[in-house]
């Protein structure tokens, strides 16, 4: 029989118990007393914070968002359905975040940064929160760069600039969605990077946004995030603000980015049914009191940041540099460091020496296009009333001139652009300075001629010049205009050369004009759109080729 060494054996146990490391995890818990409709009600979670991530048991991940005495309101991202009363919730220690990169271009994402095209995973370069503070205005630059629409109406009356924040609002059914397509459109080779927030709209509508993106070659350079109508309110609520903080990374790498929200109207919504939910206060139409802040905090994160700029010796190679190449170690920043670093130049001895240089990934800028739904024109809702004063301005389209036939049916009356023509290309400004206040004055004049049965000469002919500046504002969807296409046409426009081409010809003669001229004269198109200028000897050749073009045009 066998003995057993008992001795070995309790050496062995002791060696072990001696060795032993216990693996433990600190976590601040809580308990889901309340769940439903994309939502939890939580007792505990004493320390965490609002906007803080928090996971259930079941692996589903949702944002603190309202803390109360002894309870803690969650808003659940993704599915809500297995969480029930009584799972344990964990504090995760970090604020809701998205992936971003350049890899996310051409993809339909969800808010959480997930893609729903069937095309794969996506490589991420990094994260960003999705709740990050809005620049300091010192670290802002002036609005003085343009973004093309490729729209006639609006490059020349209400131009936007890059870094501004454009409302755009009408009633449903006008054209909004259209104005955001077509200035994605544009941006093809402008180096503007898109964003796309599809906040509460119909799969059907966003796939045909998605099939006229890739049949213009423009998802190339755009992110398609989705919220739709049949996600639920939370996914809804965070897909703005993940769409601002991928707008944010481009513009952290020194990028321009269009980032457009479509629209706020449907987020204001989802907004309103979490707080329901999780009975805060409401306030005027049922809205929280908040709801200002919500936008506000938002679209004032969209910027033009400041360029910053180093000496560096007079043989260094690169275009850009890096903080770390500075001789002296310092670096200029700000709206003036231009300037700054420019005096400090002239001032130095040793100048001959160094030349300056900007450092690379700075001078970004993020620019918004928020859309706002109204009902019946009332601009003086709760919601519109908010973004306006939020925003740098505001294209407002109308319903009756949609109805009319006139495409894009913007009111230039209560349309605004705050930026004004210090976004504008020199060539568009030097052409359209009087347009707006000309159609302005056609629309009140078209008013009241309306009751009168005589009309006197002068204003019989303004009316004509009006009639005809309307009819060549005109412009079907998505047909985006080039820079040159813009100014020879608007040129024309506003010199008298349609006065003797009846209305309802006005817009053949742009179109055929414009081939005769790609034809006969695309140097003319192309040196405009590639300079953004227009001097006299290019001016002269204008003319030239628009007297040839009356002669042959019937």
């Amino acid at each position: 029989m066998a003995t057993v060494d008992f001795q070995n054996i309790t050496n062995e146990i002791f060696q072990k118990v001696q060795s032993f490391e216990p693996s433990y995890e600190i976590a601040d818990i809580g308990i889901v007393s309340e769940v439903g409709e994309g939502i939890a009600r939580v007792r505990g979670l004493d320390n965490v914070g609002s906007q803080e991530l928090v996971e259930f048991e079941t692996g589903a991940v949702g944002i603190a968002f309202t803390l109360e005495q002894g309870h803690v309101g969650v808003i659940i991202l993704g599915n809500y359905l297995s969480i029930k009363p009584g799972m344990v919730v964990k504090q995760l220690n970090r604020i809701a975040s998205v992936p971003v990169g350049v890899r996310f271009l051409g993809r339909v994402i969800n808010p959480l940064g997930e893609p729903i095209d069937g095309k794969g995973s996506i490589q991420s370069e990094a994260f960003y929160p999705i709740e990050r503070p809005a620049p300091e205005i010192n670290q802002r630059a002036n609005i003085d760069t343009p973004l093309q629409t490729g729209i006639k109406a609006i490059d020349a009356m209400i131009p936007i600039g890059r870094g501004q924040r454009e409302l755009i609002i009408g009633d449903r059914q006008t054209g909004k969605t259209a104005i955001a397509i077509d200035t994605i459109l544009n941006q093809r080779d402008s180096g503007v990077k898109c964003i796309y927030v599809a906040i509460g709209q119909k799969k059907s509508s966003i796939a045909q946004i998605i099939a006229r993106l890739t049949e213009h070659n423009a998802l190339a350079h755009t992110i398609i995030i989705v919220a739709g109508a049949d996600d639920n309110a939370a996914m809804q609520y965070i897909a703005p603000y993940a769409g601002c903080a991928m707008s944010e990374y481009f513009m952290d790498q020194g990028e321009d980015v269009l980032v457009i929200y479509d629209d706020l109207t449907k987020h204001a919504w989802a907004y309103r049914q979490l707080s329901l939910l999780l009975r805060r206060p409401p306030g005027r139409e049922a809205y929280p009191g908040d709801l200002f802040y919500l936008h506000s905090r938002l679209l004032e994160r969209s910027a033009r940041m400041a360029r910053e700029y180093v000496f560096v010796p007079a043989s260094f190679a690169e275009k850009t540099a890096e903080r770390s190449d500075a001789v002296d170690g310092a670096v200029y920043r700000g709206p003036m460091a231009r300037k700054e670093i420019e005096a400090a130049y002239e001032a130095r001895p040793d100048r001959e020496t160094l030349k300056i240089a900007p450092v690379s990934r700075t001078g970004g800028s993020s620019t918004a296009f928020p859309i706002i739904e109204t009902q019946l024109g009332d601009v003086s809702a709760f919601v519109p009333t908010n973004v306006i004063s939020i925003t740098d301005g505001q294209i407002y389209f109308e319903a009756g001139l949609f109805n009319a036939g006139i495409r894009p049916a913007i009111n230039v009356g209560i349309s605004v652009s705050r930026v004004g023509g210090s976004a504008q290309s020199p060539a568009i400004r030097s052409v359209a300075g009087s347009l707006r206040l000309d159609m302005a004055a056609y629309h009140e004049i078209s008013s009241f001629s309306q009751y009168g049965s005589d009309i006197d000469p002068l204003t019989k002919k303004q009316l004509d010049r009006g009639e005809r500046l309307q009819e060549i504002l005109k412009q079907p969807q998505y047909s985006p205009y080039s820079l040159g296409d813009e100014y020879m046409v608007l040129f024309a426009g506003l010199n008298g050369y349609l006065a003797n081409v009846p209305v309802r010809r006005v817009l053949d003669w742009s179109r055929q004009f414009l081939t005769f001229m790609h034809a006969s004269y695309s140097s003319i198109g192309y040196r405009i759109s590639t300079t953004g200028k227009v001097d006299d000897v290019l001016k002269s050749r204008l003319v030239t080729a628009l007297s040839q073009f009356e002669m042959i045009y019937k």
